[in-house]
């Protein structure tokens, strides 16, 4: 189970970064601020998973998640490397985070109710043919119930492997 930990903000910076391996170009650093001024830089590799493959631009509002539990340099500002890379949008919500077996998230928020018609899916685009509980995930869902926790039935599920 991954420790996910996230920062929202509005990305101000995107330049290359170097890895010190033969993968010039490949990883990206980005600088993200949040509205009290505080910033982070992830660090944006080929194994990054971008939510619905979108492109990230300077301006564009994300929620980038990273392993709370891994090592990072004891730098300012602040540096982690991004697994997931979430791009706002007013129209539906993403929840990153480990559901258990009755597909409610483990800070106890968001409870799924699915349905046969749910996408669930694998990073890689291929159908998951299991059950998605107790598990990480990331859930792409509209409207909730205002019940705790909130119900929602998911628009997709991406099971993160």
């Amino acid at each position: 189970m991954v420790n996910f930990k996230n920062f929202r903000g509005t990305v101000s910076q995107i330049n290359d970064f170097a890895s010190g391996q033969n993968g010039e170009g490949c990883f990206k650093i980005m600088s993200v601020q949040d509205e009290l001024g505080n910033i982070v830089n992830f660090i944006v590799s080929p194994t990054t998973y971008f939510s619905n493959y979108e492109i990230v631009n300077v301006g564009d509002v994300i929620t980038g998640y990273y392993d709370g539990d891994a090592p990072a340099p004891l730098i300012f500002p602040p540096q982690y490397q991004a697994l997931i890379i979430v791009k706002e949008h007013s129209y539906q919500n993403v929840k990153v985070d480990f559901f258990n077996g009755q597909l409610v998230s483990s800070d106890g928020q968001l409870k799924l109710n699915l349905t046969a018609n749910t996408p669930i899916m694998l990073t890689n685009g291929q159908t998951f043919s299991s059950f998605p509980g107790n598990r990480n995930l990331i859930v792409t869902y509209g409207p909730t119930t205002r019940s705790i926790p909130a119900q929602t039935t998911p628009y997709k599920i991406i099971v993160w492997c």
